[in-house]
């Protein structure tokens, strides 16, 4: 399951609203516990691809590594990756499962009919390159970022 807070989620939708007719994407902070992905923050992100904005998008590295960077110094880590599909459902496509590569991660994909967000999907990627798979998972959202549980 992931979980995250109303006002992340609708950081993501207003993202993908904002962005149309093109795919924004993102990068989700946090921590799984007890199976549970629990988001603490949302990253906003360039779409770094220069073709196929619609139906496509990159996450520069250089945003990846300082997004990492940031996770280790909060005492998190990278748990998902989000983006828009403008004009398309919220599932993943065979360029989205090709180009994932953050297993355990949460994939979650934000619907955007005609410029106005919609249903929204998770999915988790599963597998090694091999047999890589994405797995659909709940999304709870809750009213505000519930406190990390960590055992020492």
């Amino acid at each position: 399951m992931l979980r995250i807070s109303r006002a992340d989620y609708d950081l993501i939708r207003w993202e993908a609203e904002r962005n149309y007719p093109n795919e924004c994407c993102g990068i989700l902070l946090g921590n799984v516990i007890e199976g549970v992905r629990q988001v603490s923050m949302t990253i906003t992100c360039d779409n770094a691809r220069t073709d196929s904005l619609a139906n496509r998008y990159s996450i520069r590295p250089d945003q990846v590594v300082a997004t990492q960077k940031l996770a280790r110094s909060r005492g998190e880590n990278i748990i998902g990756f989000y983006h828009s599909h403008p004009d398309h459902p919220a599932d993943y496509s065979r360029t989205d499962l090709d180009e994932a590569h953050w297993f355990d991660c949460s994939y979650l994909i934000i619907s955007v009919e005609r410029g106005s967000p919609g249903a929204t999907s998770s999915f988790v990627l599963l597998g090694g390159e091999d047999r890589k798979k994405f797995e659909q998972e709940a999304i709870q959202i809750v009213a505000y970022r519930q406190p990390l549980k960590v055992a020492l």
